[in-house]
């Protein structure tokens, strides 16, 4: 019996350490696919190079409507969890909060768009304009380097990402591309969830940051969304 539960626990500490882990959502940037107080398992090797493990773990290359898990590139000790808009070589640009890529409107069922008031910056994004003080001082003087003829040109080997809730994310469009190596894979299940209200994350970027839950049990009593429970994220 102890050799089996031994063997359960290296399993299972193998799986959480080099496969999966474990995430809090804290903002609603990306409702509706993913609520204030979801828990995600993260698939930590679904974009990584094939190795030793090809034949078991399946490995995909990063496309377009991706949810991914990554290391903010100005701050890398924290993760956030965005969806791939553009891909390398895509170009990119905004036209009344709708996105078009390679001068193609794109269909965004995932997409919403609360009420608030117009940013020209946030709204017709690249803009000419710096109006937002959401935006990061060395990517607006760093993106007109990429921006041609009103789009927003994606370097080799970087991706741009936003929030699904598009009027209240601080994403690509405040501080810059993600680089591939920043990306630390795609969540693929709600495990379980909270009922918490929806934070704003306008009033700073922190909020958004994903944190690793160590006492949620606490919380079960009366707080659970059960419709959620073991819901795969698309």
């Amino acid at each position: 019996m102890t050799q089996a539960m031994l063997t359960i626990l290296v399993i299972a500490v193998f799986i959480l350490t080099f496969i999966v882990q474990p995430y809090r959502i804290p903002s609603a940037s990306m409702e509706d696919a993913l609520l204030v107080g979801d828990f995600l398992l993260v698939n930590k090797v679904v974009y990584s190079k094939p190795g030793i493990w090809y034949s078991l773990l399946p490995y995909e290359n990063i496309q377009r409507d991706d949810i991914i898990v990554f290391h903010f590139p100005v701050d890398s000790s924290m993760q956030l969890v965005k969806r791939v808009i553009g891909l390398p070589h895509d170009h990119i640009r905004l036209q009344a909060g709708h996105v078009l890529v390679n001068d193609q409107l794109v269909h965004e069922p995932f997409a919403i768009y609360i009420h608030t008031f117009p940013s020209a910056f946030r709204d017709y994004f690249p803009s000419q304009l710096y109006t937002d003080p959401g935006v990061n001082t060395h990517w607006w003087i760093e993106m007109r380097h990429d921006v041609h003829n009103g789009e927003l040109a994606v370097p080799a080997n970087m991706y741009f990402v936003l929030g699904d809730n598009r009027n209240d994310s601080l994403d690509s469009r405040y501080w810059g591309f993600v680089p591939r190596q920043n990306i630390v894979g795609q969540p693929f299940l709600v495990y379980f969830s909270l009922r918490r209200s929806s934070t704003s994350e306008v009033t700073g970027l922190p909020n958004d940051r994903l944190a690793h839950e160590r006492n949620w049990w606490i919380r079960l009593a009366g707080m659970a969304r059960w419709g959620r429970m073991f819901h795969v994220i698309r």
